[in-house]
């Protein structure tokens, strides 16, 4: 268990599930990545929506489920970061042992405690367990829409890395484009 300010960031229990589920990701933003993708490439382009965008993620079932050992996060590294009583943020994530690769499956900071950095200490958290389990890439997916995330995101070192226009086929963010980002691990 870590401390730094009044944020304690530890390993997640079994009696942390509740909270995580209820930990509010949504974000609004006024802007939005526009997709231009064609045969020679692809390229972003930051537009202005108005009014905002309010994103509100549906729940995902798989996250937390318990399989049956007791184990409610079965081959992953979750972190949260507790102010006082209360679970304000958390990191989702697990290694690809085939190409050394740590990957963010999901990074939440509740909306009241966004803009003080327990986002970024979490992910500096989950990139040095990436590190010592030998990763040598972290690498994550998020929305088109969710420029807020991408500009945390470059400010913690990641770089668009690629796209995909079909990710979100047949699932409640049809139409958004899932980018991929990732950054080096042999820093900080």
């Amino acid at each position: 268990m870590v401390a730094e300010g009044r944020v304690v960031y530890r390993r997640a229990e079994e009696r942390d599930l509740e909270a995580l589920r209820g930990t509010d990701g949504s974000f609004t933003t006024d802007t939005v990545y526009e997709v231009a993708a064609g045969d020679g490439g692809f390229a972003l382009r930051e537009v202005p929506v108005d009014p905002p965008l309010v994103k509100v993620f549906p729940d995902d079932e798989e996250d937390g489920e318990d399989d049956g050992d007791g184990d409610a996060f079965p081959g992953r590294y979750v972190e949260v970061a507790v102010d006082g009583d209360e679970v304000c943020g958390f990191v989702v994530a697990g290694t690809e042992e085939w190409h050394s690769r740590l990957v963010v499956h999901e990074i939440t900071v509740a909306p009241a405690h966004r803009g003080r950095g327990i986002g970024a200490a979490l992910m500096r958290r989950a990139c040095a367990y990436g590190r010592g389990l030998g990763a040598r890439t972290a690498w994550l997916e998020t929305s088109s829409l969710n420029v807020p995330a991408v500009r945390a995101y470059r400010r913690m070192g990641f770089a668009l890395c690629g796209l995909d226009t079909t990710f979100y086929r047949g699932t409640p963010s049809e139409g958004e484009t899932a980018l991929f980002m990732s950054r080096p691990l042999d820093g900080p």
